[in-house]
């Protein structure tokens, strides 16, 4: 059921930005800023720089290789349950890295257990946002996605004073508790239809009304709904989905019980099953469509590259700073700061920019990635620390092209397909973040230099760029629209343009 028009774009969609900001930046503050908390660890701990990044590579990228599952959860149970369950994930990751003996629980501490729940977090934001938006939805997208830029910023600065005033377990502590807030934030996200679970209960309730299911609960159970002066739709709705949740369980006992014989309620678990396999392979068949449009292969290649070169200066850009005796400790107002908030400037200003109905998203998307390959191939050049806070701003604006990954996923896949194939995009992303931060790392160990590592970033950045200007000419939509036949259905705007032909 499409959301109705009414509902979008303003009323209470406004507050569902907010919360998503606010969701973003509780979640996103401290992974988004581990670079103030990486020389600690490296000092805590005495580990390598390779082995020691893969704490920041797995909190940032693995959220993002589940995003598949993190966006089936939500397209299952909603975007408010999913966000509560994150909080706890969150919080409970950040704490239990306080008691840290080593890089390995802290890479699964902080690295697994934090970003599975910043991955649910971001799932849920950008679904939610994109379900209430529609013509301002760049603009909506660009606000909530400055969350983790704007976390980034405070928490860079926050967590520096904190480690000074109560060491690196206490910062953890403080900043997990912090995190319990984003329950509340969750309270906010009002669904504008049932979630795909409370639709399987209320399927389930209707095609077995007539035969048995309201026989089983107590009458009392049902007076809230019936009895009740004050009843009110809401009421009844709840009152209904609590209802669901207890009958599913009581379904398939149900059933056995009426049957007479193990083998005809064997007959009923195997038909159970095969009811679940068809809608895992429907599932599975639906990705594969997503993945047979070109714009969205050039698309899923570029955001790989992009994140395994443009991502591990966030986390090393301080060591950098720090490894060429340009500065000798974390200045007042770091280097990842300064990144955040140009970040966040360039959330903002490409969600207007790409809202413009003769920009192309696409190749904005391209330009902002050839830049930004630009900026990462001058920082081994650049000599002085002034050199490295004007490209830190260059290449923290440029990544705000995060915030336009959600408009150009729908523009090529439509809003049917959004939860579907962002999961997809976010999965090779998060794949490219994974491996960056270790890559640079063991560049370091093994050349004792950052020059050739952020030369392979800045390489990677620029090589993707080009790739997603290449395979989205309008030159091969032409080709393909030849040699469609009328049988064939694609997901590309190729069908839109031979129908209206």
């Amino acid at each position: 059921m499409a959301p109705s028009s009414k509902v979008q774009d303003g009323g209470w969609g406004w507050a569902i930005v907010v919360a998503s900001f606010m969701a973003q930046l509780l979640a996103y503050g401290s992974p988004q800023s581990m670079g103030v908390l990486y020389p600690e660890w490296l000092h805590a701990f005495q580990e390598g720089k390779g082995m020691t990044a893969w704490v920041g590579s797995l909190v940032a990228g693995v959220g993002l290789i589940a995003s598949p599952v993190c966006s089936a959860c939500v397209d299952n149970f909603g975007a408010r349950p999913v966000t509560i369950f994150s909080g706890v994930m969150v919080a409970g990751g950040l704490m239990l890295s306080a008691f840290a003996p080593n890089v390995q629980f802290l890479i699964f501490s902080y690295g697994i257990v934090v970003g599975l729940g910043c991955g649910l977090v971001y799932a849920a934001t950008l679904t939610i946002t994109c379900q209430y938006f529609d013509k301002r939805r760049g603009l909506a997208l660009g606000i909530v996605t400055t969350g983790t830029s704007v976390g980034a910023f405070i928490y860079a600065t926050a967590q520096n004073e904190l480690i000074v005033l109560y060491g690196l377990d206490g910062c953890l502590l403080i900043i997990g508790a912090i995190a319990l807030n984003l329950m509340a934030c969750a309270g906010f996200m009002r669904p504008l239809n049932m979630p795909g679970y409370y639709l399987k209960q209320k399927a389930a309730l209707e095609r077995n009304t007539e035969e048995h299911l309201f026989e089983k609960p107590p009458l009392d159970d049902l007076k809230v709904t019936t009895g009740s002066p004050k009843t009110t739709p809401e009421k009844t709705g709840v009152a209904v989905k609590e209802l669901l949740i207890t009958i599913d369980a009581k379904e398939l006992t149900i059933q056995t019980q009426k049957k007479k014989g193990s083998f005809v309620a064997g007959l009923a678990i195997v038909k159970v099953i095969k009811k679940k396999q068809q809608a895992y392979t429907k599932y599975m068949q639906s990705m594969y469509e997503i993945l047979q449009d070109q714009a969205m292969v050039a698309f899923c290649i570029a955001v790989f590259l992009f994140s395994l070169g443009a991502f591990p200066p966030v986390l090393f850009i301080e060591d950098v700073a720090q490894s060429e005796g340009l500065v000798e400790e974390v200045s007042l107002i770091p280097l990842v700061s300064i990144g955040a908030i140009a970040t966040c400037v360039g959330k903002l200003v490409l969600g207007i920019l790409v809202d413009i109905r003769w920009m192309n998203g696409i190749y904005l998307y391209a330009f902002t990635m050839f830049a930004g390959g630009v900026a990462l191939l001058l920082i081994p050049i650049t000599k002085s620390y002034v050199g490295l806070q004007i490209l830190s701003a260059i290449l923290g604006f440029f990544s705000g092209n995060w915030s336009l990954t959600s408009y150009i996923t729908t523009k090529i896949v439509g809003l049917e397909r959004l939860t579907q194939a962002h999961g997809i995009l976010m999965f090779f992303g998060g794949f490219g973040i994974m491996l960056g931060p270790p890559v640079v790392g063991w560049f370091f160990d093994w050349t004792q230099s950052y020059d050739l590592a952020f030369y392979f970033s800045g390489s990677c950045v620029v090589l993707g760029a080009f790739i997603l200007f290449l395979l989205t000419l309008p030159c091969w939509n032409r080709k393909h629209c030849e040699n469609d036949r009328p049988d064939v259905h694609y997901t590309s705007n190729c069908d839109k343009v031979a129908s209206v032909a």
